[in-house]
């Protein structure tokens, strides 16, 4: 699966699900209730990589209230930045089972067990959260579902989830960059480049986009600006795998 489109993924889930879910009670009930100061606390110190803090306060909102979803949620993604899998599962099977229903989990966890390789259980839950009529932010679970479609090398139909999301919202990161890279690798080298154009619209730069818009416009003769989007890639890049590859 690839890194930065699964980074990005995961980084954009986590800020949508968790963050928003948990902000929308808690002008409400802070001033009562430390478990709430301490949850947005810890989301917001983990939004900005200050991962031991926020490790800190998402234990003491657990500590406060042990059968916080949210809480449970965060530290998952906590642990998963830092890889310690197994304590990251713990806490989504924890929140799972606390809200079998909630959608922020099923995409995460479900996302999770792709990357695990665990497949069917992770389309299962990917695949409830995409069902729910509720679910208003479809394109995090559809863009997933795509990425496990890669893992299992289904590329056709990880195409049409990828294509999906972009439908829900045409301007989701992760999506395009997806949706760049598969075109590239299909040989769609103008649908290729229309992603990436689209996706520098709303995102940075990473090594993968510029990596795919070289080999792209290479593919199409255009040799000038495959030799701009190599410079950048050296540029910004220079320990990144695919700098690493023009180096060779």
């Amino acid at each position: 699966m690839p890194p930065n489109v699964k980074g990005l993924a995961l980084l954009a889930v986590f800020v949508l699900s968790v963050t928003l879910a948990g902000c929308s009670s808690w002008t409400q009930k802070s001033a009562e209730n430390p478990a709430d100061i301490y949850l947005q606390l810890g989301i917001r110190y983990l939004n900005i990589n200050r991962l031991e803090v926020a490790k800190e306060n998402l234990e003491r909102a657990l500590k406060e209230e042990p059968n916080s979803i949210q809480a449970h949620n965060a530290l998952a993604f906590l642990y998963e930045k830092i890889e310690k899998y197994p304590e990251a599962r713990t806490h989504y099977e924890s929140a799972l089972r606390l809200a079998p229903d909630d959608l922020g989990v099923q995409n995460n966890f479900g996302r999770f067990l792709c990357e695990r390789q665990q497949f069917d259980q992770g389309m299962a839950l990917l695949n409830q959260a995409i069902a729910n009529l509720l679910n208003d932010r479809q394109w995090l679970a559809l863009t997933n579902a795509g990425l496990c479609q890669l893992g299992l090398g289904q590329k056709l139909r990880a195409k049409a989830y990828f294509k999906q999301a972009l439908l829900t919202n045409e301007t989701y990161a992760p999506a395009l960059l997806a949706m760049q890279k598969l075109s590239y690798q299909n040989g769609e080298y103008w649908p290729a480049k229309g992603y990436l154009q689209r996706y520098v619209t709303v995102a940075g730069h990473t090594s993968e986009s510029l990596w795919y818009g070289m080999q792209t416009e290479r593919a199409l003769g255009n040799e000038g600006l495959a030799k701009e989007y190599q410079n950048l890639l050296l540029e910004k890049f220079p320990l990144s795998n695919e700098a690493k590859k023009i180096s060779r």
